[in-house]
């Protein structure tokens, strides 16, 4: 998935090709800010409302974004958050995660205009129309500063739903090993082609699903292939034996470790996506500092250790906030998700490698854990449903005041999309999810059952 979509060539986001654009109706898909300008405005209202909740920070405050796309979404927040002149005022700088030079092109003509844009040893910068807010961006997260006294309002918006992913199966030991189970992805394919050999193990154990190349052999990979849809060039394949992922990553939570015993079942994983989002949890809540010896106070030392505990994190005062929106089960495990998607239509992830977007859905309770396991300071709210969260949120409302001033009819049906939680509406598939400062439950962030308030 990283290769066919971010290889510096030919890859999907960062190949250039005249006239392409992967975005909106000419494109490939469209997503919720180019439906709307009222999804990014709620998005930063959002940011306000934390802010305030946060005791309204007069300086330190960083905005990041991972995977900005066209930069729709940061233009409607920060047309949103000038609004509100002492948050704007303490914005100290906004970071903008894009893997992709062409994306980031686009990013900086809409954000920044003629600005000049400046290459630094992290990345490139430039000002923003907006307040003249500094800009940067990194081609990862990790290049962008780490400062316990920040505080960092992280927006991901379907962006973990394009990090590479693991699949397994659970297998049964030889010699009575029933055949696998077939696996058939979104698009009706069959994505599985069970090995020849059975496991040789004495208990079930996970293989992994591999690339391999589709031969002639095995024309089942590519059955439903028309004369309009050549056959793919790849398939999925398990494993004849354990490979170091299967070994280690089914083994990180007792959800998939409660799955091995049931032959045939079938997990992904996205270890990359956990990684991500423990780094969101770090910079929000600090890292847990190791625990010191125990020794013996002296006389002097004795009342004040009583008194001051050591800190239990890097980032004292926890601050900020993360807020991510994609799609995936509410608490599932996803199953056989990937998938390709061209001109708005699903086709196999196997098929022009490069040409074709790729994604999986987001387990966002695998989130959730890594978050909480990497940071004591944070506290994780929802998933909840998309179309729930923009109701919350004030979507309606908005859309009456904005129709008022634009074609009402526009307006009405972009909200209606948004929020639509029929079949395969975007209100019921797309998830929301929060990363706040722990405070042991006691306040939830607006949109997630709690109220705009001020400390």
């Amino acid at each position: 998935m990283r290769q066919c979509l971010t290889s510096p060539e030919g890859g999907y986001y960062t190949s250039r090709t005249q006239g392409r654009d992967q975005f909106g109706q000419k494109g490939d898909f469209i997503t919720s800010p180019e439906i709307s300008q009222i999804f990014g405005e709620l998005l930063g209202i959002w940011l306000v409302a934390e802010w305030m909740a946060q005791g309204k920070k007069s300086s330190g405050v960083e905005i990041i974004e991972v995977g900005p796309g066209r930069g729709t979404l940061m233009d409607d927040m920060l047309r949103t958050v000038r609004n509100f002149k002492s948050l704007a005022a303490s914005i100290e700088s906004i970071y903008l995660v894009e893997a992709s030079p062409a994306l980031r092109d686009s990013q900086k003509q809409l954000l920044c205009g003629d600005a000049p844009l400046e290459s630094i040893n992290i990345g490139f910068k430039s000002r923003s129309k907006y307040a003249n807010l500094p800009i940067t961006w990194c081609e990862d997260i990790r290049f962008v500063p780490n400062e316990p006294s920040k505080s960092p309002f992280i927006f991901a918006h379907e962006f973990f739903d394009a990090l590479p992913i693991h699949a397994f199966q659970s297998v049964a030991p030889s010699p009575t090993a029933p055949e696998t189970k077939p696996i058939t992805g979104l698009d009706g394919r069959p994505l599985l082609i069970s090995p020849k050999q059975p496991s040789t193990s004495r208990t079930p154990q996970w293989r992994e699903l591999l690339v391999t190349p589709t031969t002639a052999a095995n024309p089942t990979s590519h059955s439903t292939t028309t004369a309009s849809s050549p056959p793919p060039d790849f398939q999925l394949s398990l494993s004849k034996a354990s490979t170091p992922s299967s070994l280690l990553l089914p083994e990180i939570s007792t959800r998939y470790q409660a799955l091995k015993p049931r032959v045939g079942s079938t997990i992904e994983i996205s270890p990359e996506s956990h990684s991500y989002v423990a780094d969101f949890a770090r910079r929000i809540g600090g890292s847990p500092l190791p625990t010191a010896t125990p020794c013996t106070p002296s006389s002097t030392t004795a009342s004040k250790a009583s008194t001051t505990p050591p800190p239990s994190s890097s980032k004292p005062q926890p601050s900020g906030a993360a807020l991510i929106l994609d799609y995936g089960p509410l608490s599932t495990i996803p199953v056989a998700t990937l998938r390709g998607i061209r001109s708005h239509a699903l086709v196999s992830p196997f098929l022009t490698p490069g040409l074709v977007d790729l994604s999986a859905d987001v387990d966002f309770t695998a989130l959730a854990e890594a978050a909480v396991k990497a940071s004591p300071g944070v506290e994780v709210h929802g998933p909840v449903e998309q179309g729930g969260w923009l109701e919350r949120m004030g979507v309606r409302e908005r859309g009456k005041m904005l129709g008022k001033n634009v074609e009402g009819e526009g307006v009405r049906k972009g909200v209606e999309r948004l929020v639509e939680r029929g079949g395969g509406g975007m209100g019921r598939l797309y998830k929301v999810m929060a990363i706040v400062p722990e405070g042991g439950g006691r306040r939830r962030p607006v949109g997630f059952g709690g109220e705009v308030v001020e400390e």
